[in-house]
């Protein structure tokens, strides 16, 4: 019998949202149930995007969810910082962590949900030991560093595959996707055992970004 999931959540990603007015684009999403927030250092991806001062200045405009999503090299001495100026989650990816467990309790020490994100092509098997370490476990489904970018439907099995291994786990542990997520592709997700779901152009191209929220809500749930 497959466990029941909760409510999905929808994220949308400011990386698709005009870098001028992020407030105003955190706004427009009123329903949403975090704002993912990308920070690149042309080092572990290929663009640059907004770090911690920006991150301390969007904590002071608004009271939503922060879900960081850290595509940077040593998250290990970065990554805390995120979860001590109020950030509610830090993902931190696998391949460029040198200590995950440490940093994954360090970051829960701080009160931040502890999150390990995985590009399409690494496999999920050898950190099956690390899941109860975790809050969140974020698949990417497409290359990171861009936005804008087609769903890979190869990431599907994983999905599934990592799904299986959370629920053999317990607890409040959330699987989130990052990556092409659309009217198109959530459904897929959802029924591949997603529960959080990070959205970006789908939303803030759409022309009422809060009703695109609640529309992929309402997709996810029916799929579920």
């Amino acid at each position: 019998m497959v466990p029941l999931r909760k409510k999905p959540r929808i994220m949308p990603s400011i990386l698709s949202a005009d870098f001028a007015n992020l407030q105003t684009a955190i706004e427009k999403v009123p329903s949403s149930d975090a704002i993912h927030v990308d920070v690149m250092d042309n080092h572990f991806v290929p663009n640059l995007t907004l770090g911690l001062p920006v991150v301390e200045s969007l904590r002071e405009a608004t009271d939503k969810i922060l879900d960081i999503h850290l595509m940077i090299e040593q998250p290990d001495r970065w990554a805390p910082a995120y979860a001590e100026v109020g950030a509610e989650s830090v993902t931190f990816h696998i391949e460029a962590t040198a200590a995950p467990v440490r940093l994954a309790r360090e970051l829960r020490s701080l009160g931040a949900r502890a999150a390990m994100a995985l590009k399409p092509t690494t496999p999920i098997e050898p950190y099956e030991d690390l899941l109860p370490e975790l809050d969140m476990v974020l698949i990417m489904t497409v290359e990171p560093g861009f936005g804008s970018q087609s769903f890979l439907d190869l990431c599907l099995p994983k999905i599934a595959r990592t799904r299986a291994m959370l629920d053999k786990v317990g607890g409040d542990i959330w699987l989130q996707i990052d990556g092409g997520v659309s009217v198109e592709t959530i459904e897929r997700c959802a029924a591949a055992g997603v529960d959080s779901f990070v959205a970006g152009s789908s939303v803030f191209g759409a022309t009422d970004p809060d009703a695109m929220v609640g529309k992929l809500r309402e997709l996810a749930a029916a799929a579920t």
